[in-house]
């Protein structure tokens, strides 16, 4: 089973006990839930793709530590000019683990399906008549 998350703005692919660095988030150590799951697959049949998200699915984490990234450096420099400029950068991540990937089923999605249906046959029905 595996899910697409949007974390602040980012899309991430997910499954149960995987640890992702995300950009960094503004709480503390604990647990958190996700409901912004665009796409929800427990098997290669069984895919549920949200329109823009999943209703009633939801992707329960637990934030493990704040951190720092690799430092990415920066080198400018113009040939014949004598300019030479290095800077760096480290990115604020956040260290995620995914503890539980849970949604409504799609059984319970046909059903209100074939209920809308159904509304929508006696409507033309009264209609035509």
């Amino acid at each position: 089973m595996y899910a697409i998350v949007e974390i602040k703005g980012k899309q991430y692919k997910v499954a149960e006990n995987d640890k992702i660095d995300v950009d960094k988030l503004d709480t503390e150590k604990g647990k958190i839930t996700f409901d912004t799951v665009l796409l929800l697959a427990k098997d290669s049949k069984d895919v549920q793709i949200g329109n823009p998200y999943v209703s009633g699915a939801k992707v329960e984490v637990e934030i493990i530590e704040q951190k720092q990234g690799e430092k990415i450096h920066v080198y400018k420099m113009k040939p014949k000019k004598r300019y030479e400029k290095r800077i760096g950068h480290r990115t604020q991540l956040t260290t995620l683990e995914i503890k539980k990937i849970g949604g409504a089923s799609k059984a319970s999605s046909k059903g209100a399906n074939e209920e809308s249906e159904a509304k929508k046959e006696k409507s033309t029905e009264e209609k035509t008549a």
